[in-house]
């Protein structure tokens, strides 16, 4: 339609950045304080759920989302979901706040679930997300930090899963997947090694629309699909009660 060709879209080659930022880092954020003061409302603004009389709250999240390529698709297929993707990149998170901009005034009425944030996301999750609150997390093809005295920058490891368990509710699946062989077994021997996770089976996985969206939707792993590439997902289930430990 002529609305649709109206519609200017944000071109990538001018929000290029490093394809990794050390999280450790100390830059300046404004976070809050806790999660009441976290007001996700002006993110969603469009939202039915903005309206409603209890505060909306976002219930899927995507950690590193890169150009936003899951969280665009994932607006789509969960409609009804309030979903926020978190990247610490600077230009990258303005690309994709320009992105879903467009594909709002584009389509009418779409994409008013998604919205994306720049954060430190192994710091603050805590900041902005209460206990329990979150039902799906995402882990797309995070930076492996191959060296050895940098693994505590890894964002799946033993502290920050006990961390993600206490964020997602029980039941609610944490999503990784990696193009990195050493690293696809990192996250799923942590992942293993936690008592309040277990596997998702694949049975389970043929079923899930998210679990079918982490290869070829980020703009990483379309890049590994079109070098012929392997990837390494792994899902796993938030359990009510930690398993007993052997």
């Amino acid at each position: 339609t002529s609305t649709q060709k109206e519609v200017a879209h944000p071109r990538k080659r001018f929000y290029r950045a490093r394809a990794h930022s050390n999280p450790l880092n100390d830059a300046s954020f404004d976070v809050p304080t806790r999660p009441e003061d976290y007001d996700c409302a002006a993110e969603f603004t469009s939202h039915p759920a903005s309206g409603a009389e209890e505060a909306p709250a976002v219930r899927f999240v995507d950690i590193g989302c890169g150009f936003g390529g899951l969280l665009i698709k994932l607006a789509t297929h969960y409609p009804d979901t309030l979903m926020l993707g978190m990247e610490i990149r600077d230009k990258v998170t303005a690309y994709v706040r320009e992105r879903i901009a467009a594909l709002r005034r584009e389509s009418p009425g779409s994409y008013r679930n998604a919205a994306v944030l720049r954060t430190n996301a192994m710091k603050y999750l805590p900041n902005f997300f209460r206990k329990g609150q979150l039902t799906k997390m995402f882990f797309l093809f995070p930076d492996p930090h191959f060296k050895a005295a940098n693994h505590r920058r890894r964002i799946i490891n033993t502290q920050l899963l006990t961390e993600y368990a206490h964020l997602l509710a029980p039941g609610g699946w944490l999503y990784t997947i990696s193009d990195v062989p050493e690293l696809g077994e990192w996250m799923k021997s942590k992942l293993d090694g936690h008592p309040l996770f277990e596997r998702v089976s694949e049975e389970e996985l043929e079923r899930d629309v998210a679990a079918g969206l982490l290869a070829l939707s980020s703009e990483e792993g379309q890049k590994v699909a079109r070098n012929g590439g392997a990837t390494y997902r792994n899902v796993y289930r938030r359990l009510a009660q930690p398993r007993p430990q052997e």
